[in-house]
């Protein structure tokens, strides 16, 4: 890579994708070399009516940004990192790995209620078919629907049918005071010689004067926040009582304070592989030490390896209920592992402190003993369900 010319970075055009590439070009850039934002498409994006799993391929959202670096298009690709395939484009490698955001998910609702206080049946919008068989072994009651969308979209859509039916709500109240003001019109000229008016309009001529709301509809609509503005055009297919999203991408969005969330612990809903952490692929040395110089967090790069690590080995992907979360403490690596059928009524899981000197081979290892008490048996079966 020439050093007096911009450094290039691929990204999805979605916002949270923009954000986390302006995060990446902040910490990047200078003066001297300066960085560019490069929106590309990818097939996850032109997809729109299909699940992540249903898509058979994890790397839906990855292949198209890492093929811009490897035809020499881009100098460096930003991605997700739990949207990345174990296996990269050729030359392409992961130069940097910044701290990570928090790993686990949350549960969202108008008002911040747990799991436990959502009624019987309520209606759980996921993309996710980890998130799934985690809510369903949770909450066998529950009616998990399918939801896709960027963060906001998804969030309007729980916010729609609410909203929507208020603002038809005070459209119908104006209606019936133009009504009204209409028929005392045509009284007070003598319009209506035969009564009818005053037959059928006898309870709004007694109405009193007081209003039924205490702001009028564009009064109303002033005061509602960006996402509810967002919500009153959303168009949907299901009533939501909660959705479950990722906690960094809420806080990455700026939504995480505009709508009511609860942590769901991550003991239970163990995280996805690498959630929460953004990965800085390229494939030129002098781009790949440039960026692992200003950007990668070791703790983070270790956390995630394990991870991957034990994603790899049981053979996930995105076609099985898989949870996989590391920490760095000291010298050593906890990580707990989960793997559910795709109906939450089994699950294998364990928990193991790795060594952090040869944390990849432990991991393997810790996989392999996951496998050997049928680990390996749900994800062929969950495979074979989404075939």
């Amino acid at each position: 890579m020439s050093t007096d010319r911009t450094l290039r970075l691929a990204t999805r055009g979605s916002d949270l994708a923009m954000r986390q590439a302006a995060y990446v070009k902040d910490r990047v850039g200078t003066r001297r070399r300066p960085v560019e934002l490069v929106e590309v498409e990818t097939e996850g994006d032109r997809i729109q009516d299909e699940l992540i799993a249903d898509l058979g391929r994890i790397g839906a959202f990855v292949h198209a940004l890492d093929q811009e670096v490897v035809d020499g298009d881009c100098d460096a690709a930003v991605h997700s990192m739990k949207d990345m395939p174990t296996e990269f484009a050729d030359g392409i490698v992961v130069a940097a790995v910044p701290e990570r955001a928090p790993a686990g998910d949350v549960l969202v609702t108008k008002d911040g209620k747990e799991l436990d206080d959502l009624r019987e049946g309520a209606v759980v919008g996921t993309s996710s078919l980890r998130r799934t068989a985690q809510l369903l072994h949770a909450r066998p009651d529950l009616d998990v629907r399918p939801l896709r969308g960027n963060v906001d979209t998804r969030i309007e859509k729980l916010l729609a049918p609410e909203l929507q039916r208020e603002h038809e709500r005070r459209m119908g109240t104006v209606e019936e005071e133009q009504k009204k003001e209409s028929s005392q019109e045509m009284r007070k000229y003598n319009l209506d010689p035969e009564g009818v008016l005053d037959d059928e309009n006898e309870d709004l001529s007694d109405t009193e004067d007081d209003d039924e709301f205490d702001q009028s509809v564009d009064e109303w609509f002033e005061s509602l926040g960006e996402l509810e503005r967002g919500a009153l055009g959303r168009e949907y297919d299901h009533e939501y009582d909660a959705l479950v999203l990722a906690e960094a991408g809420l806080e990455r969005s700026g939504l995480i304070h505009h709508i009511g969330t609860s942590r769901l612990p991550k003991t239970e809903f163990v995280p996805a592989p690498a959630q929460g952490a953004v990965a800085v692929t390229a494939k030129d040395e002098e781009t790949v030490s440039r960026l692992q110089s200003r950007l990668d967090h070791a703790p983070t790069r270790v956390a995630v390896t394990v991870e991957r690590t034990v994603l790899a080995e049981l053979g996930g992907g995105c076609v099985a209920p898989l949870g996989v979360h590391a920490t760095v403490k000291g010298n050593t690596v906890a990580v707990r592992a989960q793997v559910l059928s795709t109906d939450g009524t089994e699950v294998v899981e364990g928990t193991r402190d790795l060594p952090i000197e040869n944390h990849a081979e432990a991991a393997a290892e810790f996989a392999a003993e996951l496998a050997g008490r049928g680990a390996d048996d749900l994800v062929a079966r969950a495979a074979a369900e989404n075939e």
